[in-house]
């Protein structure tokens, strides 16, 4: 996005705190553009189509995974950054890198691969992104990582203990301050949320996990079904389902651009800097809106995440997870020789991060096999 058409509190790549290793400037793109590519081309993005984002790989091949996820995530990002004046590459890069880090199995196997991690400093798929970006990545000759810019590095890190901040340099300051992060940021954040709330409605109904008549009582569902009912009370259940979905994620956008302009109003924020010294953030829903999409979130909770079938499987997951982080602790070499040769360190607890690093590379049916190989079919 050319620099003039951006907003004064909006990310300019020009004032930018650039890059870990000092790069040459691309001829034909721009920086954060130049991120966006990497991130694309990377190893650990093509993994996302084979990890779950609810259901487990095998179980179909029209749910979501976390790559889809992650191109649903952009694609509001971008839309919403673009009404507001905000840097759209920046944006773009944020939400296609924001999930590079998570394990195969969704939450589940972040859950477990935490718990295997417990005594080793623990395992957080978002922080495990940005080790990803930094350092696991190895493509160039230059350096490790992607090299990517550091508001692009800010905007992955969502969320982090001050422990962990520490060890982080730059990247970890605001979490030590009490900051904020850029706009984009902040936005990659909700639109991550808008777009899983509403996709594992569509995911959920798919699988038959969740029934039409269950939907109907979710207010936000409710209210659109109303009125797409209505105007098409003739219209299959299939395209009822995306017609009333399409309509819900247009509410809470339009919500969002609009509680988002009337906070920048008020707050007059003139740079990036300003936003970051907020004492609050910037992009954000109404307090209407903002609690139809937490209901949301709690119907979804309740009636497809933790739905029987859902937790059955969660339960053959997790013991694949423990089962291969206790073969590795046990046995380095049952790894490939470059995890092998770098878990022979003196301390156990950079013995188990080389192995949690290799445990959250794996796609769903890459674990699958591993566990087949490694300990019989269950």
């Amino acid at each position: 996005m050319a620099a003039q058409t951006l907003a004064a509190y909006a990310a300019d790549e020009s004032q930018s705190r650039g890059r870990r290793y000092p790069e040459s400037r691309a001829a034909y793109r721009g920086e954060y553009q130049r991120d966006r590519d990497r991130i694309i081309h990377s190893t650990a993005f093509r993994r996302l189509v084979y990890k779950t984002q609810v259901f487990v790989n095998h179980e179909g091949d029209l749910y979501r995974t976390r790559l889809t996820h992650s191109l649903e995530v952009a694609q509001i990002g971008r839309t919403v950054a673009g009404a507001l004046s905000l840097n759209e590459s920046l944006t773009e890069a944020i939400c296609l890198a924001h999930d590079l880090g998570h394990t195969p199995f969704g939450h589940a196997g972040q859950d477990t691969l935490n718990e295997c991690m417990r005594d080793y400093g623990g395992f957080e798929h978002n922080l495990q992104s940005l080790r990803v970006v930094d350092e696991l990545e190895a493509k160039y000759a230059d350096f490790p990582g992607l090299n990517l810019m550091f508001e692009t590095r800010e905007g992955i890190l969502k969320h982090c203990s001050v422990g962990n901040a520490r060890q982080l340099g730059d990247v970890g300051e605001r979490f030590l301050n009490r900051g904020q992060p850029g706009l984009e940021a902040q936005l990659a954040n909700i639109a991550d949320a808008i777009a899983y709330n509403n996709h594992d409605v569509d995911d959920g109904f798919r699988a038959g996990l969740l029934s039409l008549e269950q939907l109907c009582k979710q207010r936000l569902f409710g209210v659109h079904y109303d009125v797409v009912h209505t105007r098409y009370p003739d219209l299959e259940d299939r395209r009822l389902i995306y017609e009333i979905m399409r309509r819900m994620i247009n509410t809470v956008v339009t919500d969002l651009i609009d509680e988002t302009r009337r906070r920048l109003d008020a707050f007059r924020p003139q740079s990036i800097d300003d936003v970051r010294r907020a004492g609050e953030t910037l992009v954000a829903f109404s307090d209407e809106t903002a609690e139809l999409h937490a209901g949301l979130k709690r119907f979804l909770n309740r009636h497809l995440y933790r739905h029987e079938t859902k937790l059955a499987m969660t339960k053959e997951v997790q013991a694949m997870i423990r089962n291969l982080f206790a073969a590795y602790t046990s046995d380095v070499g049952l790894m490939p020789p470059e995890f092998a040769r770098a878990a022979e360190l003196p301390d156990a607890a950079g013995r188990a991060r080389v192995i949690a690093d290799y445990i959250a590379g794996m796609t769903d049916r890459y674990a699958m096999a591993e566990h087949e190989r490694i300990c019989g079919k269950s």
